[in-house]
């Protein structure tokens, strides 16, 4: 280190970190977010960038370090973007999570649990069943790379493995990197979409100009030594094809065990990242509810069923609603190919509150909510003139559920019984949360 590099470096004891893995310090009243560093320790930093309310730092070096730091996993783990909390055992991340939903819940909700869940976790490695890997051809590198963008820069990171992705996909991302630096189209490949399921994996290549033949045989090649599907995606996700016109394309499940049912999806549908926790949470959803078949089930946001027909297997009555026509028809296709009987799917834009829907002309017992990141403001105040008797809450930002909880709690009645995370999205800042509503 320079004598100039010496002369910059502050010291300073972290007092808190904030979701995204950095630590906070506190120097003559002005907080400094460095990232990398834990709650406790003594570390050494230098400010990066200046603002008017808090500076940005690069940690320099840790003097006395925390119990919960470990050595991270993967070797990329400091520029690359797809993980922040690596360097923190597992355990720490998820107290860490934990906090962050009990604090939101308070700060934003005005709201407590009656109980705290026990955190739903699973596998920390090779866990992603779904991504986006980002693909650049770096002339000045003469190089193709293929992975996740470098945090909090617009580069893709220059990586050969990824040890968070399914294996089947994580430990060829050198092989993909050759593969796309071998087409004619090098330069013309922007993404690769990955999805994984139980019976097989496909990337999804995003083309801006028609592959050649040779591109087709090099593509049809990786996918044989692979045993993989590789898919084209010429525009939308409705453009997603096979390689050859007329070529076959396999479809993709996943199994919920408990239930003996099969999901068909596509591989640009939402699924839940993480197979593992996506099981023990859906189970842990019908442990809360405790349904029976006089039960009749509302299930917003549904998707492909994920939730709806496992419910439909022990309630009396389920309807399930989604926004997109295609997933309404997937999951009517997924009641069919199980034998359930006793659900329906409806379309509806759930984003409208001035709108009125069939369903709040019905009587239902239970609602469950598993909307997307904005939360379930408009669908919460539609439903204020529903007799609903309980609702399950699941939701992937712990700032919208704090602020509908609000509304349930404060304006509709409701009390929030218990809350707790899911870590869906280990070594990342991602919270999943699951949060129960009983009218009082």
């Amino acid at each position: 280190m320079s004598r100039l590099a010496v002369e910059l470096t502050e010291e300073a004891t972290v007092i808190d970190v904030t979701s995204d893995g950095k630590g906070v310090v506190d120097v003559d009243g002005k907080r400094v977010f460095v990232h990398g560093a834990i709650t406790g320790e003594t570390i050494r930093f230098q400010r990066r960038k200046k603002r008017r309310k808090y500076d940005e730092g690069v940690l320099v070096e840790v003097t006395d370090i925390s119990p919960e730091r470990i050595e991270p996993i993967c070797e990329y783990f400091e520029f690359c973007g797809g993980c922040s909390l690596q360097h923190m055992r597992a355990s720490a991340q998820v107290t860490l999570k934990q906090a962050m939903l009990t604090e939101s819940l308070k700060r934003i909700g005005s709201v407590q649990p009656g109980r705290i869940l026990e955190p739903v976790t699973g596998s920390y490695r090779g866990y992603r069943r779904k991504a986006r890997l980002a693909v650049k051809h770096v002339i000045k590198k003469n190089r193709v790379l293929v992975g996740f963008r470098e945090r909090n820069k617009p580069y893709v990171t220059d990586m050969a493995r990824c040890e968070v992705l399914h294996p089947i996909v994580g430990d060829v991302i050198a092989e993909l990197s050759i593969l796309v630096e071998s087409l004619t189209l090098r330069s013309r490949v922007p993404q690769i979409e990955v999805a994984i399921g139980d019976n097989l994996a496909t990337l999804v290549f995003r083309v801006l100009d028609p592959p050649t033949e040779a591109d087709i045989l090099k593509l049809e090649q990786f996918q044989a030594e692979k045993k993989l599907q590789v898919l084209l995606q010429t525009g939308g996700p409705g453009t997603v094809g096979p390689l050859r016109p007329g070529d076959e394309v396999q479809g993709m499940v996943y199994k919920i065990p408990r239930f003996d049912i099969s999901i068909a999806f596509e591989p640009t549908d939402f699924v839940q990242v993480n197979a593992d926790v996506n099981l023990k949470m859906i189970d842990q959803a019908l442990d809360l509810l405790s349904l029976d078949k006089e039960s009749r089930v509302l299930d917003m946001y549904c998707g492909v069923g994920n939730f709806t027909l496992p419910i439909a297997s022990v309630a009396g009555h389920v309807v399930g609603i989604e926004g997109a026509p295609e997933m309404v028809e997937r999951a009517d296709s997924n009641a069919r190919r199980n034998g359930i009987t006793n659900v329906e799917f409806r379309q509806a834009d759930l984003s409208r509150s001035d709108v009125r829907h069939s369903w709040q002309d019905e009587h239902f017992d239970v609602l469950v909510l598993d909307p997307p990141r904005a939360g379930a403001a408009e669908v919460i105040e539609a439903i204020q003139t529903m007799d609903i008797r309980k609702i399950l809450y699941i939701s992937c930002h712990p700032g919208t559920l704090a602020r509908d909880a609000k509304i349930l709690v404060e304006e509709q009645g409701y009390e929030l019984l218990s809350a707790g995370i899911m870590d869906m999205f280990s070594h990342t800042s991602h919270v999943e949360s699951m949060a129960l509503f009983e009218k009082r």
